[in-house]
């Protein structure tokens, strides 16, 4: 249902939630070969030609020694030993061929899967963020992509090398003699039969072993960030922080040495039956050699053709069908991401929005996280075009959540936000946000350069609109002063700049988007007053002409406001302006009155 969104992703998915167990369509996989059907056809027939060639050897032994070394014919032994060279030759010479196209086919594919995988990704909703572990995602890109690397860069070519190499083998052998022929491959069912049991156990382990790879990737990435890795020294946590990560790696260790060790008495038999089988092979030859019914060059072509050719590649495609099975777990994590809806879903008659006029309107809205309450009950409101509209009231109030649901970040669970007259839910995601501004208190920059940062909101904007932009924001001062200018590199998340200076460049970004909707959320709460005073004058300047929705701790801040709305306990209790609440004596002015006694600085 469109109207649940925000409650469908918070109950829905949750990290912690047990999933139903679901296997890997192979199909599925196999739509990743489709864009290399051209190189996977060349593949295949480098696969048989180097597959016929590989059986002249064979062939060529038996005439050696049933032929040339009996006749003493000189010219024929050349001859044939020439014939297994150049069949060598060629084979070498095709296969790095086919290795180069494996890797084409391989590297393309792993591409493909984490460019789709992210791209997916960056089109969840903001609940499901909220709900899961930034390591558990980061593992799903990175290393559980890593994990099926080996797969499907060279273990289905190897698969289908194998079972062509055995097809081959089997036919060339039955029309030589069927009788040794039923003698060599009595084995080979040995090597195959308990494939199913050992594959289902290494599948189980795996998938519990990339679970518990998400915990220490989540562990990982929550303590060694910049806020982390400040909130373990100053709270003297070193010590319980190894001790948790010893733990998750202790765990971790025990999967995958019951990993290691699953199934290790079957590949232990199978190198038995490597050996046990030729030596059938020589008893039934030599019994059938003995009673004049077989040369003896062609058991030598047999044990040749079995050694090399059929055990194994059989004991190969064993140990890969084990590996195949695992992997499955890790195509099924990955899979699962991909089959989550994305916040992508609309009406069929949704429609792309011109540039907006931002008439913003709420339509007794009703919004929960999922939490058990409402964080929104019955909120209506109506901000007209080019009016400053403030949000106040305490914490928890549900302040940030009305501006969150004007994008769409979340959706309401009853009622309706519009925009100019259209019911968000009804228009284009990228239409919508396409001319919406957005200033929080955590202001979020990449490690690059002042300029490139500011790029991401207009890609093509010219030095001199950075400028432009950067004055107007208070900040070009600043940076004129640094030795590398708009080239200065603000590190991770901006940490080289001060508070008020990331929150100024996250002012100038959004003044390069030029949007007509503008939301700040409380964007000067955290600032000393000499920096409040620079970004509440750039303020001034980002919103004149825009609607701005503006979240304000210090009421100074928005005494202008167009229109001010009193936020308490999810709903609007009071609105109207500056002087109008205050004459009115009611919440605003309690408000008011309490802010002025613990800071008067803050309201004169």
């Amino acid at each position: 249902m469109i109207g649940g969104h925000g409650l469908m992703w918070s109950s829905m998915y949750r990290p912690d939630k047990p999933q139903a167990p679901r296997r890997v369509d192979w199909r599925r996989i196999g739509v990743l070969f489709r864009p290399y059907w051209r190189q996977e056809i060349v593949v295949l027939a480098a696969i048989v030609l180097a597959a016929v060639l590989g059986l002249i050897p064979g062939y060529m032994t038996a005439r050696i020694v049933d032929s040339a070394i009996p006749h003493r014919d000189a010219h024929q032994l050349v001859a044939d030993v020439l014939l297994i060279v150049a069949a060598a030759s060629a084979a070498a010479l095709i296969g790095v061929g086919q290795g180069y196209l494996n890797s084409i086919v391989g590297e393309g594919i792993m591409r493909d899967i984490r460019t789709r995988l992210v791209a997916h990704l960056h089109k969840m909703p903001l609940a499901f963020f909220t709900n899961t572990k930034t390591g558990e995602i980061m593992n799903r890109v990175s290393s559980d992509v890593d994990n099926i690397d080996n797969v499907v860069t060279g273990t289905l070519t190897t698969i289908l090398t194998n079972v062509v190499v055995i097809v081959t083998t089997v036919v060339a052998m039955f029309l030589w003699d069927w009788r040794l022929a039923l003698v060599s491959i009595a084995v080979v069912p040995l090597m195959i039969l308990p494939l199913s049991p050992v594959g289902r156990r290494m599948y189980e382990i795996r998938k519990l072993t990339r679970q518990k790879r998400d915990e220490i990737e989540s562990i990982t990435q929550e303590t060694l960030s910049i806020s982390g890795i400040t909130l373990i020294k100053s709270f003297v946590r070193e010590k319980y922080e190894r001790s948790r990560f010893y733990k998750a790696g202790t765990d971790l260790m025990r999967l995958e040495i019951g990993l290691a060790m699953v199934g290790r008495w079957f590949l232990a038999s199978i190198g038995a039956m490597v050996i046990v089988g030729p030596a059938i092979v020589w008893f039934g030859g030599g019994w059938l050699a003995i009673a004049g019914s077989l040369k003896i060059g062609v058991i030598f072509a047999f044990i040749t053709y079995i050694q090399g050719r059929l055990y194994g590649p059989a004991a190969a495609l064993a140990g890969i069908q084990v590996q195949i099975v695992s992997a499955l777990a890790v195509f099924e994590r990955i899979f699962d991401y991909l089959d989550l809806e994305t916040e992508e879903y609309a009406r069929p008659d949704s429609v792309a929005l011109p540039s907006l006029r931002g008439d913003v309107c709420f339509e007794d809205v009703t919004f929960s996280y999922g939490a058990g309450r409402d964080t929104l009950a019955g909120v209506s409101l109506h901000v007209a075009p080019g009016q400053i509209a403030a949000f106040v009231g305490p914490s928890g109030a549900g302040k940030t959540t009305i501006t969150q649901l004007v994008p769409r970040f979340y959706d309401p669970q009853r009622g309706r936000v519009l925009i100019d007259g259209r019911d968000v839910r009804s228009v284009t995601l990228e239409s919508l946000r396409r001319d919406i501004g957005i200033v929080t208190q955590e202001t979020y920059l990449f490690h690059d350069t002042i300029a490139n940062n500011l790029r991401y909101a207009k890609p093509e904007a010219t030095d001199d609109e950075l400028r432009d932009a950067a004055r107007a924001a208070n900040i070009d001062d600043f940076i004129a002063k640094l030795p590398d200018g708009y080239a200065t590199v603000v590190g991770e998340r901006g940490h080289k700049l001060s508070g008020g200076e990331r929150q100024r460049l996250a002012i100038a970004r959004v003044l390069l988007k030029n949007p007509h909707v503008l939301i700040l959320d409380e964007a000067t709460s955290s600032l000393d007053s000499h920096n409040e005073a620079a970004i509440q004058a750039a303020l001034e300047h980002v919103m004149r002409g825009r609607t701005s929705m503006v979240v304000a701790h210090r009421l100074s801040t928005i005494r202008s406001a167009d229109v001010i709305f009193v936020v308490e306990s999810g709903k609007i209790v009071e609105s109207g302006t500056h002087e109008t609440l205050l004459a009115r004596n009611g919440a605003y002015a309690r408000l008011y009155q309490k802010q002025f006694r613990d800071d008067p600085t803050t309201i004169a």
